[in-house]
């Protein structure tokens, strides 16, 4: 997953989000006060950014409260032996159609996939989807193959060395070869040497591009599957030369939408049903519901967002016991701090790396709408006895609040979509009165 250009986070001069429209007629002057207090408090929030030592104090806070990196990688890793992730090997000649097929299981642009695949080996590429923290998916595609001067057991090399290493994911190797292409020499001594050594791990043959093939004047794509002698030949022609080798074959043509051919993914059922055929039960679930587009983007996101919870949980707890501190305002600046760090954190789980300031720039954007009780929590230390505690729970609910807002934001740029200012104040509105009555009467000591 490729990472957002920098400008796309605020700066520590980002204006904060607008607040939702209010659905009132006139302006009530308590309506009024607290937006006055809430562009005040904004206001001190982006300076204390700016002019104390932010970056220092974040530095020393996460030095005392933030969850550590081991920590860090102990969730990711239970959260990873939990996921139904599939690892396809891509094996074919360039142009073969291998980014496509990342293209139709995944959903994401063309753009996307090929900003995605990085360097794995000499000869190998990988993508992660939908990261590499959390994927579902992780494709290895292997780079130069028909290239006269590689060296095809270096490549075999490298590619047992892959399958040698222990992993709890479904493996699968997919065959990618084009209709028209007979020159497959290369492919199956490569295919052959890794079903031998792994005869357990699937192999599904993919024949790709069939309108090039197509009869003179087809200009689309007929009825699944398509009955054109020219089709049926060629890929009788591609199976009986990989006999023995491949478990399954099927037919696909995913083309760009521009190529003006429709359905754009043609053979996309077949492809799933033939892996899911191939896969065990859970990876061949997971399967089917990344191509349900309208849901995958909320599973996802649950998804990540059950795993920022995990960190919320804890910088809410330490909020609370700064907030404890019975002197009002005394705790603001090494509070900010706080919510500064976890703000980074929960971007870091989202492909986004963040300085500090950038941050502290996230928390002014989101945070608008509560900054008025943000002045009402230091405010009430003043009531003797038990303003502390009130203070502290209700350090707690915002700080888990705020969490909340920062996984929408996140979720929203991983997503490529541009954070919707009214989505994420509702959010944190709901967050924040469940989070009331769970940190209600918080213990601190």
């Amino acid at each position: 997953m490729t990472e957002p250009d920098e400008t796309e986070l605020p700066s520590d001069n980002s204006q904060p989000l607008s607040e939702p429209t209010q659905s009132v007629t006139t302006k009530s002057v308590d309506d009024s006060w607290k937006n006055r207090i809430s562009g005040i408090w904004n206001n001190t929030t982006t300076r204390l950014v700016q002019l104390l030592p932010v970056d220092q104090l974040a530095q020393t806070v996460s030095q005392w409260f933030s969850v550590s990196e081991e920590q860090v990688a102990e969730i990711l890793e239970t959260v990873r032996a939990e996921l139904p992730t599939t690892e396809a090997l891509l094996i074919g000649k360039p142009q073969a159609g291998k980014s496509s097929i990342v293209r139709g299981l995944t959903g994401v642009s063309a753009e996307i996939v090929g900003q995605g695949f990085r360097p794995h080996t000499q000869h190998t590429e990988r993508y992660a989807y939908p990261s590499s923290d959390l994927p579902l998916l992780i494709f290895t595609d292997t780079v130069g193959l028909g290239d006269v001067n590689q060296d095809t057991q270096v490549i075999i090399q490298e590619l047992v060395g892959d399958l040698q290493q222990e992993t709890r994911r479904a493996r699968v190797l997919i065959l990618t070869v084009k209709i028209n292409d007979f020159a497959t020499d290369t492919l199956r001594h490569i295919a052959t040497q890794l079903r031998q050594q792994y005869p357990e791990i699937p192999c599904l043959l993919v024949v790709t591009c069939l309108h090039e093939v197509y009869p003179p004047g087809t200009d689309d794509h007929p009825a699944y599957p398509p009955d054109y002698e020219e089709v049926n030949r060629a890929f009788s022609a591609i199976q009986d030369a990989f006999t023995g080798i491949s478990d399954r074959a099927v037919l696909i043509d995913f083309t760009l939408e521009e190529d003006g051919y429709n359905p754009v993914f043609y053979g996309l059922e077949a492809l799933s049903n033939s892996l899911a055929d191939l896969l065990p039960e859970a990876e061949a679930r997971a399967i089917y519901q990344l191509l349900d587009r309208e849901e995958v983007g909320k599973q996802l996101g649950n998804l990540y967002r059950d795993v920022g919870r995990r960190y919320m949980l804890a910088f809410a707890i330490m909020a609370a016991a700064l907030e404890a501190v019975p002197v009002p305002f005394a705790s603001m600046p090494v509070l900010t701090a706080l919510q500064v760090s976890m703000v980074g954190l929960l971007g870091r789980l989202y492909g986004q790396t963040l300085t500090p300031s950038q941050a502290g720039g996230v928390v002014s954007a989101i945070a608008s709408g509560f900054l008025a009780r943000a002045v009402g929590r230091e405010l009430v230390k003043f009531i003797p006895g038990f303003g502390s505690v009130i203070a502290a729970s209700w350090a707690a609910a915002y700080t888990w609040a705020l969490g909340e807002g920062a996984c929408v934001y996140f979720g929203d740029l991983m997503g490529g979509k541009k954070p919707d200012p009214k989505k994420i104040q509702l959010v944190m509105q709901d967050a924040f009165k469940v989070a009331q009555e769970r940190f209600k009467g918080i213990k601190t000591s």
